[in-house]
């Protein structure tokens, strides 16, 4: 078992035997698939067609031998690509510094893999469950609107300036729209349009619309001139395997991006691992969150030695690979090794490629990250999340991505913090039937005149005893009732500020002659409370496992006099005094 947890490909590589063949056909697949996406990615992450050939072949390897998930695909993606641009940009040009621009990139692969890595070795995989969803959903509608307006000077055919932020895109397309290139539009209009057609009304083709729009763009190129109108093409992609090479390691240059491989992380991990769960709850296949972030790590800094730049896992890939029948990584493998043959025998056909017609499939590919649906679901559930929503987007679109991502993370905790430091109180009475219910659920529940009885929905950690106790203060101040029962099943744990405040309340309540009461608190709550000896000082007498034997007990304490002119009798021993 500890061999096959160093190397979780052992624990798959023996169903092959039985599974090659459906691995085979999701392989070839996954390679059509992403010889367009490598070639898009790379150029929205500024870099050459090339480099995201590169890490379309070495990164589904990696991640497949040592991450967790079956069906997962790695490699480059929408979202580390323009992350990997607006890190790397802010250093150097991707077109007047293009070889500092490439090192970058790779120096960034390398140290977004070492964060990664880092995390899983530190068994830190849980993390991920605080980037809420309207964060990546946010990150990913303003990526993919930035990501359509960056492609805009292909679309158009107008020089706009390399860098220009979001705002300026506009201003520049807006001032300069008399100098549109009506072949370029053409060409980008007419795949765009090709592209959504065949995915719409051709479904049997719909899996390699991109490719067939890019084929078919290519040609429409040609027939309208080509280079002879000022329509470009991506140029010359090299035949060969990627070269092994050591990345340019300069301190001054990691400082510079450590903030940037930080997010490129996150953003890389939160990414591969919410694919994963999608799939897995229709594969039910049970996920390693922490061998998946050593996988996605791992297959970042090897494959940054062999000229590829940041990676994480395809949404798109993913499903395709899936849904064409993959059973094992082995799948991922295939496409891989299939995409290196068609890089040697089949790349001077790639460099045909118009750049138009590929800004319009990206312009495809940015409208597609946005979620309209998971939008509207959360405009229509809760103005809380559609503010961390529209912060992060906002924030994406005119602020740098990592300020943006942490922004959005720092306000959704900060709402979560906010909503638990205010656990629900419920006041419990008896109804007509004799039942103890929530006073405010039941007109007919009436309380006892000496026995206050809540119930506590929530935490009482640091963040909560403020309001907990300012309630608990104004039982005290405002009630001559001296008896507290506090119903504690909803309490989910208590910290030692908690545990503190409860036996300093607990102390003052007896001093008056009284007590507070717990009945039902979980063990996990407990646990705190037994180790630091505060059970002591409040004194075990005081905690119950059910609410019969505390009121039994609590009745005892009780003054008989009020007793027997109460007209409630919640305790069944009240009924008991009055036959007598």
């Amino acid at each position: 078992m500890g061999l096959k947890k160093i190397f979780p490909f052992l624990i798959w590589l023996p169903l092959v035997k039985s599974t090659w063949k459906d691995d085979l056909i999701a392989g070839i697949t996954g390679t059509v698939i992403v010889i367009p996406q490598a070639v898009a990615f790379a150029m929205i992450a500024g870099l050459p067609p090339i480099y995201g050939f590169y890490t379309a072949m070495i990164t589904p390897i990696i991640a497949a031998l040592f991450g967790s998930s079956y069906h997962l695909i790695s490699g480059p993606t929408t979202t580390s690509s323009i992350v990997v641009f607006a890190v790397i940009s802010k250093f150097a040009n991707p077109e007047s510094e293009l070889e500092t621009f490439i090192s970058l990139a790779i120096v960034l692969s390398f140290m977004a893999g070492v964060v990664k890595l880092v995390m899983g070795l530190a068994k830190m995989g849980k993390l991920v469950n605080f980037v809420s969803n309207s964060v990546v959903i946010g990150f990913a509608a303003g990526a993919g609107i930035l990501i359509a307006f960056k492609q805009l000077k292909y679309v158009f055919g107008i020089n706009v300036p390399t860098g220009s932020s979001f705002y300026e895109i506009i201003n520049y397309i807006i001032s300069h729209i008399t100098e549109t290139n009506l072949y370029v539009l053409g060409v980008a209009l007419g795949t765009l349009l090709i592209a959504l057609l065949i995915r719409r009304f051709i479904k049997y083709l719909s899996r390699l619309y991109m490719l067939i729009a890019m084929i078919l763009g290519s040609l429409l190129a040609i027939s309208l001139g080509g280079s002879f109108h000022g329509i470009e093409s991506v140029g010359n992609i090299p035949s060969h395997l990627p070269p092994f090479k050591i990345p340019n390691f300069n301190f001054e240059d990691m400082r510079l991006l450590t903030s940037g491989a930080i997010t490129l992380a996150i953003l890389g991990l939160v990414e591969a691992v919410s694919i994963g769960r999608a799939i897995a709850l229709h594969s039910h296949q049970k996920l390693d969150n922490n061998q998946e972030f050593i996988g996605q790590g791992l297959s970042n800094i090897i494959s940054s030695f062999f000229s590829s730049y940041a990676s994480s896992g395809s949404f798109t890939r993913s499903g395709v690979n899936y849904q064409a029948g993959a059973k094992t990584p082995f799948s991922a493998i295939i496409s891989a090794i299939g995409l290196m043959l068609v890089i040697l025998f089949f790349a001077k056909y790639a460099s045909f490629l118009p750049k138009p017609a590929m800004g319009g499939i990206i312009l495809l590919v940015g409208y597609n990250l946005i979620d309209f649906d998971h939008i509207k679901q959360i405009i229509k559930s809760s103005g809380r999340e559609f503010i961390v929503f529209m912060v992060t987007l906002v924030g994406t679109l005119f602020l740098d991505l990592e300020i943006a991502l942490f922004l959005g993370i720092i306000i959704s905790l900060f709402f979560y913090l906010e909503k638990t430091s205010k656990p629900n109180i419920a006041v419990f009475g008896k109804n007509s039937e004799g039942k103890f219910v929530n006073i405010i659920r039941d007109e007919t529940a009436q309380e006892c005149p000496q026995l206050k009885m809540i119930r506590i929905d929530g935490s009482i950690y640091f963040g909560a005893v403020e309001a907990v106790s300012n309630y608990f203060a104004d039982l005290y101040d405002k009630s001559d009732k001296i008896h507290l029962l506090v119903i504690s099943n909803g309490i989910n744990f208590i910290d030692l500020a908690g545990a503190e405040w409860i036996t300093q309340e607990a102390l003052k309540w007896q001093k008056r002659g009284g007590g507070i009461y717990f009945v039902g608190l979980k063990i996990i709550s407990q646990d705190i409370l037994e180790k630091g000896d505060f059970v002591k000082l409040i004194g075990k007498d005081h905690f119950f496992k059910d609410k019969n034997t505390a009121l039994s007990t609590i009745y005892g304490k009780l003054n008989k006099e009020i007793c027997e002119d109460c007209d409630t009798k919640s305790f069944k021993e009240c009924r008991q005094l009055t036959d007598q």
